[in-house]
């Protein structure tokens, strides 16, 4: 069955940097997109970035463009979110996601804090 793993969230001070991995199976991970997304608390679960099956093609949501970077392995079957220049506003459960027709699958989430 298919599974998505998130790990890396933490905490960490305003300015710093995290990465996030996701590890996926039970799909041929090489020729999905892949996404991020990410929730706050009493806000609808945001569209973070987007990679492309071969990895050429990414988006961003304007909030994050220029700090963060999606980049994946696919020998690995892995995805990863570079988090740079991290602000309090980008605290919020991260998700990694992948759209296999009919069905959205998510994995668990890992929690992302940005505080002093």
């Amino acid at each position: 069955q298919v599974q998505l793993v998130e790990s890396g969230g933490g905490l960490v001070q305003p300015g710093g940097s995290l990465r996030l991995s996701c590890a996926a199976s039970g799909f041929t991970f090489s020729i999905y997109a892949m996404s991020w997304y990410r929730q706050s608390p009493g806000k609808e679960r945001e569209l973070v970035a987007t990679i492309g099956s071969a990895g050429g093609s990414t988006n961003y949501a304007d909030s994050v463009k220029g700090r963060f970077t999606i980049s994946r392995d696919n020998a690995k079957n892995t995805v990863y979110l570079q988090m740079n220049s991290l602000r309090p506003e980008d605290t919020a459960v991260y998700y990694c996601n992948t759209f296999l027709w009919p069905y959205n699958y998510w994995g668990q989430g890992t929690q992302v804090t940005v505080s002093s």
